[in-house]
């Protein structure tokens, strides 16, 4: 293997930034070094064979440019600058994995833990959240450990975990409050007070603060050894373990109040998953997997991953970051992340538990990915089949049209790549070439506009699905041969029927259908398809899109009417109804406003100047 393309000769050992580029100059790859000639230099093969490390720089990468700046700071402050301008394609993005599993308690007379999942909460110091008149407790690192937590907690505190309805229709106590487990509220056996308290117990078990009721537990244990009762002893022995892995299982709890991020990865191919535990004042804080792709080698990576997690003031950095693999330029890393924080690689000892569970959540996130991708693979494969494609459509387009009687017509395009919403491709409409409620229309010009733009900016997609049925697709069709773009396959796709009695007969429900070009029936879905799930996952995506935008356009022509002094929400809801649209109020006469209940000659003429001189340049 030859050399590579680009030279490191006049490279300085000065602190700085470099850059890779292809052939056209575009960015590859952005980096920062303390030493900028020694780092590229480290990217070469031991043994001087002349392979790289990294393929993308050995097969792709034509130069390297390096800028050279006065300290490490400004080398981290620049990497940041320069990869949110170019975007290179091999730094990684990180994508949150946001949602967090929590136990919520709802302010209820005699309320339950429940398993929910919430986005982003805001966890105090004592783990505990108030969202309105509800707590949440958590979060917690898997859904495993979360259920066990429950089922320990109710060992200890023997609080009711049935739902609403099993509550308010029982007439005696089920078996788990013969076994203990349940203080039997549903029957009366246990005032609102009584239970409170226990709910504050429980409370307090979740936020760590297990010292009062160890000790209450402890001497009952000791009381029932001193009487003789030993069976029963045992049973608060149990309990007392049973506190203790409650504790144990809301996540690893670390001897000392030292705030710490502890931070695994793990890899499969291109795929990789970051997890992050967040420690604060002795607790587990937060729970979070950061997916991304990336072919860099590890101790690259983590640069790489320390730099976008914690530059440019994106979070808190806390004093110690625990890693299961040291950093390239751990030196550079150490000085610019912030004063004092320590990067730790622990072989053993309670660190080395912290990473190790981490670990186990970043390959569960993996396993997790895979998974999908596998899936969504599989329901491209299929759609394939059923649309005769040459191969998976790897861009789908999917649009719907969004009105409120035939008024404020919006529609929205939305971008499905690989089986995932790609945002970038989205885009919304304002039809206006159709004259009130015409859908079959309005998806015609849609369509057209989309994919004339696709054409000359040679963006077009492997497939177009249509929300509808046959007449839908039909318009579609049209304004795809109007536009040119006759190789896009194009799918309609209608939504299941329930079924329904009519007139004593029953009829038959039906699912979700997929029409063809120039086939007369419908290719019915079953429920379980792949290929239907990910329809279905694109067209109720197409379908939000659409909605969110409608309802801002909504809001800003409403606008227009609810400024008029006089002109409330009934009125102007009246004057809708009446002439459809803020356009057909200006057009309609003094008598016409005035004949609309509530108006009257007075208010209608006050409407009348208020939009002329809206509508005046």
């Amino acid at each position: 293997m030859s050399e590579p393309r680009w030279s490191i000769d006049e490279v300085p050992e000065k602190p700085g930034v470099y850059l890779f580029r292809d052939d056209g100059g575009a960015v590859l790859y952005v980096g920062k070094a303390r030493k900028l000639k020694s780092r590229l230099r480290s990217y070469r093969r031991p043994g001087g064979d002349g392979r790289l490390l990294i393929r993308f720089m050995e097969d792709v990468a034509a130069s390297v440019e390096t800028i050279v700046t006065r300290t490490e700071g400004e080398a981290l402050l620049l990497e940041d600058a320069l990869i949110k301008q170019h975007k290179p394609p091999h730094n990684i993005r990180l994508k949150d994995d946001k949602s967090f599993r929590m136990l919520r308690l709802d302010n209820e007379e005699f309320p339950r833990f429940k398993f929910v999942r919430e986005r982003n909460p805001r966890i105090d110091h004592r783990g505990e959240e108030q969202k309105g008149r509800a707590r949440l407790f958590g979060p917690f690192v898997s859904s495993r450990a979360l259920r066990k937590t429950l089922s320990e907690l109710h060992r200890v505190v023997p609080l009711r975990d049935c739902p609403d309805s099993v509550f308010a229709n029982r007439s005696r106590p089920c078996i788990k409050h013969q076994i203990g487990l349940c203080s039997a509220p549903c029957v009366g056996l246990i005032s609102r007070a009584d239970y409170g308290k226990l709910v504050e117990k429980a409370a307090a078990v979740l936020q760590g603060e297990t010292a009062e009721v160890e000790a209450e537990i402890e001497a009952r244990m000791l009381a029932a050894s001193a009487e003789l009762e030993y069976e029963r002893a045992a049973q608060w022995r149990d309990r007392l373990a049973a506190l203790r892995r409650t504790v144990e299982r809301q996540g690893v709890r670390p001897s000392d109040k030292q705030a710490r991020d502890v931070l695994a990865l793990a890899r499969r191919g291109s795929d990789a998953v970051v997890h992050r535990l967040a420690f604060r004042d002795g607790r587990m804080a937060e729970s979070r997997s950061h997916v991304f792709r990336s072919e860099l080698p590890d101790e690259e990576l983590w640069h790489d991953v320390l730099t976008a997690l914690y530059g440019g003031g994106r979070r808190d950095v806390p004093p110690e970051i625990v890693l299961s693999v040291a950093p390239a330029e751990v030196e550079l890393l150490e000085g610019t992340l912030g004063e004092g924080t320590r990067l730790v690689v622990p072989q053993a000892g309670e660190r080395r538990r912290m990473l190790d569970l981490a670990h186990e959540n970043a390959r569960t996130a993996l396993a997790k990915r895979a998974s999908e991708e596998a899936f969504e693979q599989t329901a491209l494969e299929k759609l394939a089949g059923l649309c005769d494609l040459g191969e998976p459509p790897e861009v789908i387009d999917c649009f719907d049209i969004s009105n409120l009687q035939g008024t404020n017509v919006v529609a929205s395009r939305v971008r499905f790549r690989g089986g995932h919403a790609d945002k970038s491709g989205y885009r919304r409409f304002k039809v206006r070439g159709v004259e009130g409620q015409d859908d079959f229309a309005s998806m015609k010009e849609v369509v057209g506009r989309s994919l004339s733009r696709g054409l000359e900016e040679e963006d077009l997609p492997d497939l177009v699905v249509i929300d509808g049925g046959a007449q839908q697709l039909a318009s579609a069709l049209a304004a795809r041969d109007e536009a040119g773009a006759w190789d896009v396959p194009m799918i309609g796709l209608a939504k299941a029927r329930a079924e329904r009695t009519v007139g004593g007969a029953r009829k038959e429900r039906s699912e979700e259908r997929i029409f063809l070009p120039g086939v007369e029936d419908s290719i019915e879905l079953g429920r379980h398809d792949p290929a239907r799930l990910l329809l279905e996952r694109i067209r109720d995506e197409a379908h939000r899109f659409a909605i969110t935008y409608h309802r801002r356009e909504r809001g800003r022509i409403t606008s227009q009417l609810d400024s008029i002094d006089g002109v409330g929400d009934a009125k102007r809801k009246a004057l809708l109804r009446r002439f459809g649209s803020v356009s057909g109020v200006r057009e309609a006469s003094l008598e016409q406003l005035a004949s609309v209940p509530g108006i009257g000659m007075e208010l209608a003429e006050r409407i009348r100047a208020a939009l002329e001189k809206k509508a005046t340049p």
